[in-house]
């Protein structure tokens, strides 16, 4: 069975279309869990960001700028949230990568921002986990 995501990319089942072009498609979310909640994502099947080809992600963050450009500028919002996850442990929901655009307005009450337990961990320490070692080509 082809995913959920993949068949609203071939029109297979409908939706309420924002925007499309060759790589990507943008609709609203079906939960309604918020006004104007926007899903993009590519149309080609890409399981989450670590699979998604560098092509393919730059059409699909040209369409999340165009769309909140277009949010802020033409509709009347005056910011958005953009929102992804990747991997069950990150809790991604569906298995074809998507970003989530939230519109907002000023003092709509909406808090976005997950609660973090806070680190323990010396920012030293981490940065010596995680740094970036090779520079991309």
């Amino acid at each position: 069975m082809t995913c959920l995501f993949c068949r609203i990319a071939k029109r297979e089942i409908p939706c309420y279309k924002i925007y499309e072009n060759e790589y990507s498609i943008a609709f609203l979310d079906p939960a309604k869990d918020n006004d104007g909640h926007i899903l993009v994502i590519p149309k080609k099947h890409c399981k989450n960001i670590f699979d998604c080809d560098d092509f393919t992600l730059s059409e699909l963050m040209r369409s999340v700028k165009l769309i909140s450009n277009h949010l802020v500028n033409t509709c009347g919002f005056s910011g958005v949230n953009i929102l992804n996850a990747n991997g069950e442990a990150a809790q991604q929901s569906v298995g074809h990568f998507h970003i989530h655009i939230i519109p907002r307005k000023d003092n709509d009450k909406i808090d976005a921002w997950i609660k973090l337990n806070g680190g323990i961990t010396s920012l030293e320490e981490i940065q010596k986990k995680l740094k970036v070692v090779e520079q991309y080509e």
